[in-house]
């Protein structure tokens, strides 16, 4: 019974579900498909497919430690991957094509017709839980429905882990050699630059890159993630979120290194370790709403009345804010940051949120666009949640009437300027007060290579909170 692993946001071979079934199943190929007309669509940034690639370059070599060979094959789009896979399925004789899971709208069609194809060639396409503790559709409402407030859906989730929590796969044993040559993977995709040496040297590939960078951060910084995780300045995340988007590391294995950090424990004891673990189930939140409510997969608003707000339409305050020229330090060193690093501390991911939906008050999925563009962990799920809670036209989002005020949000996450300073060198020589908000100054002081803010923050504040309040009531449809 010859087994297809059909490799896509999984590139690892410790506790990857799909691999350990098709290798106990059979003698196992390993496929992924180079799909840059997709990938184009979807938004991928540049310095994500390049880590991508740089993945699958380790991801052979330990396939190789286990007999299998790794085959790459081009599927420009994936309505081509139905062919691509079946003919691969006749030319090495595969009985069954095993899969992990993925949840947005494209996927899901992707693996229904790719199970089609395969259909009257009597291959079966097998799916597997492995990207979330829990299967979308398990952690429901009495009434049966989603869970829409993140709260809710964590005491469900809790209780569930009391009683079954996910263990960890095994790595495989080898199998016997198949006589097949892996391919060669490219070092590039037309469509796609490769970033800067710097940015990529910032990311290491491959799993004993990633499980290294969970190690340091369970044994030294887990214990004060709640006190830390808000200081951009400070290394005091984890940093997974790039090699879990690409899935070379599992939940799985940052749960039990959690669960080892904590006694054992997810919901008590220490408050670093509660923190962070709370930081995975939101993950899990926003996969599970992607399923659940899949009109944020076609870009539109959780909250259907929120689409009648007026955005504006302001392509020189958009660009300004994409380029980190805003005249807001806060905003112009995060933007920077994204920019030559390919990530954004979470933090100021809320900050330049909504500094751009409330403030500038452009439409949230031109932010949604430009960071899936730039980011290196760029994920459908985390990232439309994250902005569609920002701008408060999502599920459980900050009301909108929450709104950040940036410069206090400067002074009170980098009180110092420490960070502005890394990446405003233009305000190295300002004070710890002054480098918040130069504006305040006056106009004597030379700063005339930096600009002047493009927006009132008073005067933005109230006009948001007025479209807000002027928004017509839900229908009763929609209720």
């Amino acid at each position: 019974m010859r087994q297809l692993m059909w490799l896509r946001s999984d590139l690892r071979t410790q506790d990857n579900t799909a691999l350990h079934a098709a290798m106990g199943a059979g003698p196992t190929i390993a496929l992924y498909l180079i799909s840059p007309q997709q990938w184009l669509e979807h938004d991928d940034a540049p310095c994500k497919v390049d880590f991508w690639l740089r993945n699958l370059v380790e991801l052979r070599q330990r396939l190789a430690e286990l007999n299998v060979p790794l085959l790459i094959r081009r599927a420009p789009h994936w309505r081509d991957a139905p062919q691509v896979i079946a003919e691969l399925c006749r030319q090495h004789a595969i009985d069954c094509v095993q899969v992990n899971e993925e949840y947005g709208l494209h996927e899901s069609r992707r693996d229904r017709e790719v199970a089609a194809s395969l259909e009257p060639l009597g291959v079966r396409l097998r799916s597997h839980l492995d990207q979330l503790f829990f299967p979308p559709g398990s952690v429901l409402t009495k009434s049966g429905s989603y869970f829409q407030v993140y709260s809710q859906f964590r005491k469900i989730c809790y209780q569930r882990l009391h009683t079954a929590l996910p263990a960890l796969v095994g790595l495989p044993a080898p199998q016997a050699p198949l006589g097949i040559a892996s391919d060669e993977v490219p070092a590039a995709v037309d469509g796609f630059a490769t970033p800067s040496d710097s940015l990529r040297q910032l990311w290491p590939a491959g799993e004993d890159a990633a499980q290294e960078r969970l190690a340091l951060f369970a044994e030294e910084r887990l214990a004060y993630y709640q006190d830390s995780r808000d200081y951009p300045i400070v290394p005091g995340t984890s940093q997974q979120s790039t090699y879990l988007a690409a899935g070379v590391i599992s939940p799985r294995q940052c749960l039990h290194a959690a669960l080892r950090g904590n006694q054992g424990e997810f919901d008590s004891g220490n408050p670093g370790a509660v923190s962070w673990i709370n930081e995975l189930l939101w993950r899990e939140f926003y996969k599970h709403i992607l399923v659940g409510y899949p009109r944020v997969s076609r870009h539109r608003a959780f909250r259907p009345e929120t689409e009648a707000l007026p955005w504006r339409d302001a392509p020189q305050d958009l660009l300004a804010w994409q380029q980190g020229r805003t005249g807001i330090p806060i905003i112009d060193a995060a933007m920077r940051q994204l920019l030559a690093t390919g990530w954004m501390h979470n933090r100021l991911r809320m900050v330049v949120a909504m500094f751009l939906t409330k403030n500038l008050m452009i439409d949230w999925r031109e932010g949604e666009r430009f960071f899936m563009r730039h980011l290196i962990d760029g994920d459908l799920a985390a990232n439309n949640g994250g902005w569609q809670w920002s701008a408060s036209t999502g599920t459980d989002a900050a009301p909108y009437f929450r709104i950040f005020n940036p410069i206090s949000q400067s002074q009170k996450f980098d009180a110092d300027g420490r960070f502005i300073r890394t990446w405003l060198p233009e305000l190295v020589g300002l004070n710890k007060r002054d480098i918040h908000d130069p504006s305040a100054m006056g106009g004597l002081f030379g700063l005339a290579d930096y600009p002047r803010p493009i927006v009132d923050l008073a005067h933005s504040r109230e006009r948001v909170l007025q479209a807000f309040r002027s928004l017509p009531p839900l229908e009763p449809a929609h209720v």
